[in-house]
């Protein structure tokens, strides 16, 4: 009998959801990654890739149906799979916002649906969600409908987990702050642009970049999965990322206003207020 623990992990092409893998591998799992678009990936010794696309319900049960009959069972489903939906909530149709959550939330549940069961029968499992702080501790602007689609996670994550306790199946969150990572260059931006809120939003994606460009590398996280996975108890949520300790403090304990000012003066957005009144001020002039 084969007893190599299996790991499915979505969205595995690149980033953190590649670097998960490639740890995995390393450890002596079986790794199975997922992507959209096999045809454009960079093959891994060890990984087992899969075709998916977790807006699609067949797409999903396809998948799974292929890790079921390759290796008969799934140790740990990471739920990766996810992008960024850019701009301000004004600029952002229903229908963007929509295809965020459908990908983002809706795509992990699919999954938890089509792993699950299996998990609960066998009495065993670990489900492991990628959420974000942009989640629960700091909602940012320009990216609210990716924020409300990760606080969605959030708490999806929490009842699962009291759920399926009886059942020896494990759920935990990872809440990566700035990674360095492609992400950010991935962005998808909202198909209407409001010039009103051109300043603000270009002061925010430049603290974000920056912040990208200095971040920890995707390699914590998957240290930080693997070391959650073998903890008898795990913890509900594993927090990484420079100042998360901080601006958790402060999010709990410190008055709305300060919370509030301190959101503000990270992503400089008061210095967007400047450059707005000094650009009218020329336009004025010209």
């Amino acid at each position: 009998m084969n007893k190599q623990r299996v790991v499915l992990i979505t969205g595995a092409a690149s980033g953190i959801g590649r670097e998960i893998a490639e740890s995995f591998v390393q450890q002596g799992w079986r790794v199975f990654g997922t992507s959209r678009h096999l045809d454009r990936m960079t093959s891994f010794a060890g990984i087992e890739y899969v075709n998916l696309d977790v807006r699609s319900e067949d797409s999903v049960q396809i998948c799974v149906n292929e890790v079921f009959k390759r290796a008969g069972h799934i140790d740990v489903l990471i739920n990766n799979a996810g992008y960024e939906l850019g701009g301000a909530i004004e600029e952002t149709t229903l229908e963007e916002a929509k295809k965020q959550f459908d990908t983002n939330f809706f795509g992990m549940a699919r999954m938890v649906k089509a792993v699950l069961p299996s998990m609960r029968e066998r009495g065993s499992g670990h489900i492991i969600n990628i959420s974000s702080v942009i989640g629960w501790l700091v909602p940012v602007p320009f990216l609210g409908y990716y924020a409300a689609s990760k606080m969605a996670v959030e708490a999806y994550t929490e009842a699962l987990r009291h759920e399926v306790r009886p059942f020896g199946v494990k759920v935990l969150l990872i809440e990566p702050s700035f990674i360095n990572t492609n992400l950010g260059h991935n962005r998808q931006m909202a198909s209407e642009s409001i010039q009103a809120y051109a300043p603000w939003q270009e002061q925010t994606y430049g603290v974000i970049q920056h912040r990208e460009q200095t971040a920890p590398p995707p390699h914590l996280v998957a240290a930080t999965i693997l070391r959650a996975i073998r903890a008898s108890h795990p913890r509900p949520r594993y927090t990484i990322g420079k100042g998360v300790g901080g601006m958790s403090f402060i999010r709990r304990f410190l008055p709305w206003r300060a919370y509030e000012r301190g959101i503000r003066g990270f992503f400089k957005l008061d210095e967007g207020k400047k450059h707005e009144v000094r650009f009218l001020h020329t336009s004025a002039e010209g």
